[in-house]
């Protein structure tokens, strides 16, 4: 089975930038349990700061187009890995492993669809 693992943090613990010691030392870490996983790692990625994002919001069937995120919340989507495990077990198991710098969740769910099929 695939899930989806989708990391939050507080983006602010990083900086503003992408190429500091603190992203650096994390995104090392990362590619570390990518390697280390090996065959389950089927695809994932960091995303760009909050102040990038552009939210496309429906209410009643109209559509309005937001800049930010929609929620506001301590914690931010920061990345994903989507991975192939046997069982929830297993994947919770992969989780656990994701590097997060301070604080932070990890949000597991089942893909309905996985990929190439």
């Amino acid at each position: 089975m695939h899930y989806m693992i989708l990391i939050y943090e507080d983006e602010s613990v990083y900086g503003d930038k992408n190429d500091t010691p603190e992203m650096q030392a994390i995104v090392a870490k990362h590619w570390d349990l990518v390697s280390e996983l090996g065959d389950q790692y089927k695809t994932g990625a960091g995303l760009a700061p909050t102040a990038t994002a552009t939210t496309v919001r429906t209410v009643n069937g109209k559509q309005t187009i937001h800049d930010g995120p929609f929620a506001e919340t301590r914690e931010q989507l920061g990345g994903y890995y989507v991975i192939e495990a046997d069982n929830l077990d297993d994947a919770i198991a992969i989780a656990r492993r994701v590097p997060v710098r301070f604080d932070g969740s990890i949000e597991i769910r089942p893909l309905l669809h996985p990929p190439g099929k």
